[in-house]
């Protein structure tokens, strides 16, 4: 039997025509491409190696490489966009308090959820010219603080912001269970006490050393500067 002039072809002629008119159409269909590249393979046998083939492969593996990147910059972005968002009204809510009782308590009642996070404590260690101060406030024996920055390790921290696993030392401190926590140690000044902002969140991967510490730092910049106000005041 002889096969028509349409079999020979094995496309119908509205489609052919359409990819004679725009042939691009093809070559930005990577699974169509991929089917072609693996169809001419299987044409010249094991025995012969298509570089043209091979070179498209490589290609795109990069391109799905860049792809990724590009998608992880954009997601990067908006992270850094919507957590800077955060901490402005969190820095909002800290200058609209009005006298250091309320300061202290809006930082779990208000503040927290603002920084969606589970708990936010203000530590300090006991001074005699701190009397009064909030329940909410969390008074530390003297070398307290130091002990909580390093959680056992042989080497202290120094006074940068700590990003760490939740540690056992501070949940007492934290008054639940909490997976990852940051530490902000805050510097009131010659002749005051040491202390620190602790946060904490149920999420592992919240907190993590490898972190950037610059919306934290800002944060804790802000609310030592109120809270040094509210302490003259």
């Amino acid at each position: 039997m002889t096969a028509t002039p349409e079999a020979d072809q094995g496309l119908d002629p509205e489609t052919r025509d359409k990819l004679l008119a725009d042939p691009a159409v093809i070559l930005e269909d990577r699974d169509l491409m991929r089917a072609l590249v693996a169809a001419r393979e299987a044409e010249i046998g094991d025995n012969v190696i298509d570089i043209r083939g091979r070179a498209m492969e490589a290609l795109e593996g990069r391109l799905d490489r860049l792809e990724a990147q590009h998608e992880n910059v954009i997601a990067a972005a908006y992270d850094n966009q919507s957590g800077t968002a955060v901490v402005h009204r969190a820095v909002i809510g800290l200058l609209e308090s009005a006298d250091l009782a309320e300061l202290t308590d809006s930082l779990q009642a208000d503040i927290a959820p603002l920084l969606r996070i589970e708990t936010l404590r203000f530590v300090v260690e006991a001074d005699p010219r701190l009397t009064a101060l909030p329940e909410d406030v969390v008074i530390a024996p003297e070398g307290a603080v130091g002990r909580i920055l390093t959680a056992g390790r042989r080497m202290p921290r120094g006074d940068d912001i700590i990003l760490r696993p939740a540690s056992p030392i501070t949940r007492p401190i934290h008054g639940r269970t909490v997976a990852s926590e940051a530490l902000l140690p805050l510097d009131l000044g010659e002749g005051w006490p040491r202390a620190l902002l602790l946060m904490g969140s149920a999420e592992e991967q919240r907190f993590m050393p490898a972190h950037g510490t610059d919306l934290l730092r800002f944060f804790g910049q802000v609310f030592r500067l109120v809270l040094l106000s509210r302490l003259r005041g």
